[in-house]
């Protein structure tokens, strides 16, 4: 067939492309580097046409300029599935609305029970099949490209192409228009360094992790810090099956450390739904049989995860309570990220033989003025639940490590005060004898 002309017919400028939405509409972004700069910028220019167009996406690094140009909110409304920290600032600005959701099931939302008016994605450059590839957003692009009225595909030729099991890619014959244009450097998440705290609780989670074990990291510092450390340890034969694709797994390979060799299921291949980090990550998922990019929905269900043997799951938190419920994802009624995948990985891991779910955080952190703050808290206030208290297994700060599961309220408040900063443990027993979760024989 002659792909090339069936290109050429589809091919548009962003702006005639965008004069398909109308108001009132739902357009979707997709995430993270599958945003639509030069689309999102040509709809930006058409504010004053258009009232109440509805816009959906997640993980965006770079300035939405339908928002930027519409500080009131008249004619676009951003709504995200999970905060970058670009994000984040637009939820603070009051330019940003969060959608709770967890993301296996993300899919299945558009597919049962959401309207897309008009998706727009940026894909790879078609190749001579006639299939363009999703590239690091391929764990949920497909999925929601399948459910639109219209699809937009934005060309950029600086996107990876993915390898995959299925779900990377879409043929030409499912799209209705195309746009092209020079894009900007793909962005990038830098590494930080590691604090004496990131360090003393990757030297914990070390002792538990054995040879042959399949690592998920979620998103932030400490997979970074770990995954530097497990590279010059004496570990071997490591696996990949995770969400999200980063930094970690790159040293982790580069070292010899990482070959899916162990894996009791989907033997042989790193398991990804997404990636990004720095330009090091989009250099290692280009093109490489090694590592399949596949749908969320598969990725992160539970029952997938937990087919895996000595599955390590290891995520972040901004506090927990002492009755063991977890939030990862606000600062009271703040919005800081999303639930993403955290709970799919606690309950997959625990179904795990001999998988182990780790939640990790600093016992404390530092507010702008300056004041220390501890993040075991009695009673969350307003702050939203990511992990139910029934899901938490072992939780660690630089200050130790405990395992929550079977624990009665008055084991858990002892154990999680144990790893609290020493300077706030005395208020805490206060407060958990207020609430009925001390007994006299509790250690103090």
């Amino acid at each position: 067939m002659d792909f090339y002309s069936e290109y050429q017919s589809k091919l548009c400028s962003p702006e005639e492309a965008v004069k398909i939405v109308k108001s009132g509409d739902w357009i979707d972004y997709i995430t993270n580097l599958a945003f639509p700069e030069l689309l999102d910028e040509a709809l930006a220019a058409r504010k004053e046409e258009l009232k109440d167009v509805k816009i959906r996406g997640n993980l965006i690094f770079s300035p939405l300029q339908t928002v930027e140009s519409d500080p009131l909110r008249e004619h676009f409304i951003y709504n995200s599935w999970h905060c970058s920290a670009y994000e984040r600032k637009l939820c603070d600005r009051g330019l940003c609305n969060y959608i709770p959701m967890i993301f296996r099931n993300l899919v299945p939302y558009y597919r049962h029970f959401l309207t897309v008016n008009v998706a727009m994605c940026a894909a790879a450059p078609m190749d001579k099949h006639g299939y363009f590839n999703l590239s690091v957003a391929s764990g949920i692009a497909k999925g929601i490209l399948d459910t639109a009225d219209v699809v937009i595909l934005e060309i950029n030729e600086r996107l990876p192409k993915v390898c995959g099991g299925f779900g990377q890619v879409i043929h030409i014959s499912d799209v209705d228009m195309i746009v092209e244009g020079e894009h900007r450097p793909l962005p990038t998440i830098p590494l930080h360094p590691a604090t004496k705290e990131d360090l003393a609780i990757a030297k914990q989670l070390m002792a538990m992790i054995p040879d042959g074990a399949t690592l998920q990291f979620g998103i932030g510092g400490m997979p970074n810090v770990l995954g530097s450390m497990l590279a010059e340890s004496d570990l071997k034969d490591l696996g990949m099956h995770t969400e999200l694709c980063s930094d970690a797994y790159v040293s982790l390979t580069e070292a010899g450390k990482l070959n899916n060799s162990k894996k009791s299921f989907m033997h042989g291949v790193g398991v990804t739904g997404m990636a990004f980090g720095t330009e090091k990550v989009y250099e290692f998922v280009d093109e490489n049989p090694g590592v399949a990019f596949m749908p969320l929905e598969l990725v992160n269900s539970p029952g997938t995860i937990g087919r895996i043997d000595n599955m390590i799951s290891i995520n972040n938190c901004i506090a927990v309570d002492l009755f063991g419920q977890v939030s990862a994802e606000s600062v009271g009624t703040r919005q800081i990220s999303g639930t993403g995948g955290q709970l799919d990985y606690l309950t997959g891991a625990a179904m795990s033989r001999g998988g182990k779910a780790f939640i990790c955080m600093t016992s404390t952190y530092r507010e702008e003025d300056g004041s220390l703050r501890s993040r075991i808290v009695p009673t969350f206030q307003g702050d939203i639940v990511t992990d139910p208290r029934s899901q938490a297994y072992y939780m660690v700060t630089e200050y130790g490590m405990v395992n929550l599961v079977g624990r009665t309220t008055w084991e858990r408040a002892e154990m999680l005060i144990s790893i609290a900063h020493p300077d706030f443990r005395d208020e805490l027993i206060r407060k958990a004898e207020e609430n009925g979760i001390w007994i006299p024989s509790n250690k103090r």
